[in-house]
């Protein structure tokens, strides 16, 4: 993407919260040396990750990293907090590749200490070296399953078990998609090889529906499910272990896009709400462009490809230097993104929110986890009268706290449109974006100062 844009004679800064770029797939290891027996492995996605940063160090882009970014206005204008306090800078055209969150569909004792999400596993394992227990029960659905407990065996770790909502047969569908990615397949084939000379056992098409702490570790229960989600009847199987690493997909993080007001649509196959946009990443708003997972899930290949579309178009509507150039490499971009995006789309489908798995939540399970909302009071709160998830929101705090509905949004709102027999998630509607974007402390956009340092005017005369 910075390429394009910077060989069309364009200034271009890139803001990123993480400390070096990278991501979540080609995350740079913050330590190089083993940590807890786990060192940091010389593979395929560290060695793309590192070129990348090579060729992204050796261009004109001017880099903020470790700035979270907290407010975007409509004039452009992005604020953001960094090592050395609060800086902004206003642009002419913004893109926006703002990544996913991780979903998690609540269960009983999800919020306990140790239950974590497969994407927080990854981070450990891959950025900090560190063993997300010595022994981890992995659950949910999507790749991620795989790759979390491959690695936690090979950094020494014990996986106890795996349990996956998809059953054998959803995995046989996406053979096609997944044939167009050789490279892929063979990762995956090594996961597995792994999993299995461990002698893990996977529970297929099954979910967690009990977390309980017994002394010091932790006891799942898990429950056979129907293709929707919903537990069924059947023989329950309980784990003990010290750490659950538990994901349910992802969602596109569209929290600067739905601050503009460019127009949004839900997918569920796309991961939930996402910037309505054209093939090259136009957003409903001028000159502002999305681009990667933030505009669907699609997977890393394909948040790269789309990140090269978003550029072209960009640089091609500032009025680029080389137009003609640039014209040239559209179209083969776009076929590209096409076959990269369909093993993603493959992957997005089978991470999809399952209906009957929302279905499933008990009432005094918590829903928003920072406000302690159960999904009892999110129905009392539909039988009340809410009728759009910000009547919810105002009426029951859900997506108040400091991660602002990024955790609870997709289910709330799934919950809600269920409960009032609604046709689509368009009908209930999606939290309202509001600024700060990120949590941000007054230190951080006050820095230090004394008293002595606050100017104090002149005493009017008597």
């Amino acid at each position: 993407m910075q390429r394009w844009l910077v060989s069309a004679g364009l200034t271009v800064a890139l803001f990123d919260e993480n400390p070096s770029a990278g991501g979540q797939v080609y995350r740079d290891p913050v330590y190089r040396d083993p940590i807890d027996g786990i060192g940091a492995s010389n593979n395929a996605d560290q060695q793309a990750g590192d070129a990348l940063r090579c060729e992204l160090a050796a261009s004109k882009v001017t880099t903020f990293f470790a700035h979270p970014v907290w407010a975007v206005t409509g004039d452009y204008r992005v604020d953001a907090t960094g090592p050395n306090g609060p800086l902004h800078c206003t642009a002419r055209a913004l893109i926006v590749a703002s990544g996913t969150t991780e979903r998690v569909v609540p269960f009983e004792g999800w919020t306990t200490p140790g239950v974590i999400g497969l994407a927080a596993a990854t981070i450990l394992l891959k950025s900090q070296g560190v063993l997300p227990g010595r022994s981890t029960l992995v659950a949910g659905c999507g790749p991620l399953l795989a790759a979390v407990a491959a690695k936690t065996i090979e950094g020494g770790g014990k996986v106890e078990a795996i349990a996956d909502l998809a059953g054998t047969s959803d995995w046989a569908r996406t053979l096609p998609a997944i044939l167009t990615r050789p490279d892929l397949l063979r990762q995956g084939f090594n996961w597995w090889r792994t999993i299995s000379r461990a002698g893990t056992p996977r529970y297929a098409r099954h979910t967690i529906v009990r977390v309980e702490p017994v002394e010091q570790r932790l006891r799942a229960t898990l429950a056979p499910c129907d293709a929707a989600g919903r537990p069924v009847g059947g023989q329950r199987a309980t784990v003990l272990v010290d750490c659950i690493a538990v994901g349910h997909g992802l969602t596109p993080a569209t929290e600067i896009t739905r601050l503009l007001r460019a127009k949004h649509g839900y997918s569920r196959e796309a991961g939930g709400w996402i910037a309505i946009a054209d093939q090259d990443g136009r957003t409903s708003r001028p000159l502002l462009y999305v681009a990667g997972d933030g505009a669907g899930i699609a997977g890393a290949a394909a948040a790269a490809t789309h990140g090269t579309l978003a550029g072209l178009a960009c640089a091609l509507d500032l009025g680029a230097s080389n137009p003609s150039r640039l014209k040239r490499r559209i179209e083969p971009a776009r076929r590209a993104h096409r076959h990269a995006a369909r093993f993603g789309h493959a992957m997005a489908n089978l991470m999809a929110l399952r209906p009957g798995h929302v279905d499933s939540i008990a009432a005094e399970t918590i829903i928003c986890r920072c406000e302690d909302v159960t999904r009892a009071e999110i129905d009392a709160a539909c039988d009340d009268g809410a009728r759009d998830v910000n009547q919810l929101k105002a009426w029951t705090r859900c997506g108040m706290g400091p991660c602002q509905g990024r955790t609870c949004g997709d289910v709330a709102g799934e919950l809600l449109m269920r409960r009032v027999g609604a046709n689509s998630r368009e009908t209930v509607g999606c939290f309202s974006a509001r600024t700060p974007l990120r949590p941000v402390t007054l230190e951080a956009l006050t820095g230090d100062f004394t008293y002595d340092d606050i100017p104090i005017p002149q005493a009017a005369p008597l």
